[in-house]
């Protein structure tokens, strides 16, 4: 029988993703996840097999944390009462949120979004990482459209595009606020750029 493992190894995972998010996968060495967790070498390995596999659970588990965050924001049964428009605008809210305190100094931009840094460098590489991407994508666009679809009901969003349609828009404008965020715009500036999000939705 193995030994028992010492250590919590959803913080681990949690610690690894912090460095992949802001290094990639290439780019973090095994000593600088080995600093972040407060394994050695050996541990790590013997716990999560490969630097890759250890890559698949951080990227799963950074998605599983967001896409809950954003899923709890569009929830129409939180008790608020919020129309599909501000439930939206909630979502938008939050992205401005999250780079303000990822940022780094003055003029720094933050690690920008996980998700769309490994589509755009590794999700055509690899089968399950792609798979993964998609399966979080559909969760995000599905609960869009339903916040969409309520705010058409309730006349908060005026547009009369199709929800699928709108849904992806606003996924492209928070992906969009990623990329700005990560080179360097300000709270400000996104929310400039959130504010244009919801125009759309209200012509």
């Amino acid at each position: 029988m193995g030994r028992p493992r010492k250590f919590d190894e959803e913080r681990v995972v949690e610690a690894a993703s912090r460095v992949f998010w802001r290094k990639g996968y290439e780019a973090a060495s095994t000593d600088e996840l080995c600093a972040a967790t407060g394994l050695t070498r050996s541990s790590l390995f013997n716990a999560f097999t490969s630097k890759e596999h250890l890559f698949k659970r951080a990227l799963a588990h950074y998605l599983a944390d967001r896409s809950a965050r954003q899923a709890a924001v569009l929830d129409a049964s939180d008790g608020t009462g919020a129309s599909g428009a501000e439930r939206i605008r909630r979502v938008f809210a939050l992205i401005v949120e999250d780079e303000a305190a990822n940022r780094g100094g003055p003029g720094e931009g933050g690690p920008g979004c996980f998700s769309v840094n490994t589509i755009t460098g590794m999700a055509h590489l690899d089968t399950e990482i792609a798979r993964l991407i998609d399966a979080d994508m559909e969760k995000r666009l599905s609960a869009l459209r339903l916040a969409l679809m309520d705010g058409r009901l309730d006349g908060s969003v005026a547009s009369g595009r199709d929800p699928a349609d709108l849904a992806w828009y606003i996924n492209a404008v928070i992906s969009g606020m990623r990329i700005a965020g990560q080179a360097g715009a300000d709270s400000r500036t996104l929310e400039a750029i959130a504010a244009t999000g919801m125009d759309a939705l209200t012509v």
